[in-house]
């Protein structure tokens, strides 16, 4: 069936607060170095005030997939839920100058428009306080069914599954995708969230995804296992393509029996590794758009990743399209 949109993405429409600390920040905060924990309203502020030389851009997972896919020439569309506050504007703004299609009407009552405290130490790693707001009261209604279904790939990110209505958005959607005969694609996003919610997880991608991204530590956390190689050939049992990040060791990609290992990119400077698997599952997703090998497809991921984590935050739309016109992939 023909489609008009290459990916549509569900997800938190959130904007990201940025800011360089030390460990002793992250300790002093009781933040776990490396994850993202969800902080209420108050604890979000609290956080905020504790931080100094802060950048305001928009983020969320998937919405910085969508982003960069737009800024590759992707047609692209994004369904996430905002309030009608300065942070919504900013998101609606920032997904809209992409190319991105946002269907999805600001909120005018509820709480505020979701944002995430993102802290890099100076080992370039990434600890996060996300702030759910209103994006996890997204729910059935809010998913644009003609949007949907007019989309090649559905893609969604399993930060969503942290609120009842999101969980029920997030069923939706798949319905949808799947009764107009398009993929299924999900992000586990964070190693903390696959330990949240292993179970239904488990379901959900053994049931209803069609292609998956993961990293090691999530891929290993979502069956139990300590030996790589054994938790790939189960996930590639349950879905189509599984995509796995390495962090220096590159990708794995599982397509039945075929493994498929990609190097990653080298760099000249490792800044911020925000938005390294959202950055790798735009360029994948750019190359199944376009019908590109499996290898390509990993290669587009991992060149995605590599520029990206050579600047703060996470989204690089003028860069990345300078990285793959340079290969003469756009």
């Amino acid at each position: 069936m023909t489609h008009t949109t290459d990916v549509v993405g569900v997800g938190a429409a959130i904007v990201d607060i940025l800011a360089r600390v030390d460990d002793a920040t992250i300790e002093g905060l009781g933040m776990p170095k490396g994850a993202m924990s969800l902080v209420d309203a108050d604890q979000s502020k609290s956080i905020y005030g504790a931080l100094k030389d802060t950048t305001e851009r928009s983020g969320g997972s998937v919405a910085n997939t969508i982003a960069a896919l737009g800024a590759l020439g992707s047609k692209t569309a994004f369904i996430g839920k905002r309030r009608d506050d300065q942070f919504g504007e900013i998101f609606a703004h920032d997904i809209t100058t992409s190319g991105t299609k946002f269907p999805t009407p600001a909120a005018t009552q509820g709480e505020e428009t979701a944002r995430c405290m993102v802290m890099v130490t100076p080992d370039a790693e990434r600890t996060m306080a996300t702030y759910l707001g209103v994006s996890g009261d997204l729910g059935p209604a809010d998913v644009d069914a003609a949007t949907v279904k007019d989309a090649g790939i559905l893609y969604l990110e399993g930060y969503l599954w942290d609120k009842p209505d999101a969980k029920e958005a997030f069923r939706a959607a798949m319905k949808l995708a799947h009764e107009a005969g398009r993929r299924v694609a999900l992000s586990l996003s964070d190693p903390f969230c696959v330990d949240r919610y292993r179970e239904s997880f488990r379901e959900i991608v053994a049931g209803d995804v069609d292609i998956l991204f993961a990293n090691e530590a999530e891929l290993l956390s979502l069956y139990e296992m300590d030996d790589f190689d054994a938790a790939m050939d189960k996930v590639a049992g349950e879905v189509d393509i599984a995509a796995v990040t390495r962090s220096e060791k590159g990708a794995v990609i599982a397509y039945g029996s075929e493994r498929h290992g990609i190097p990653a990119e080298a760099i000249d400077t490792l800044v911020d590794t925000t938005g390294a698997g959202d950055l790798f599952a735009a360029g994948f997703l750019f190359g199944m758009a376009n019908e590109k090998s499996l290898d390509l497809c990993g290669a587009m991921g991992c060149m995605a990743s590599s520029v990206v984590i050579q600047m703060l935050g996470a989204r690089c739309g003028d860069e990345l399209h300078a990285a793959f016109a340079k290969q003469g992939w756009v």
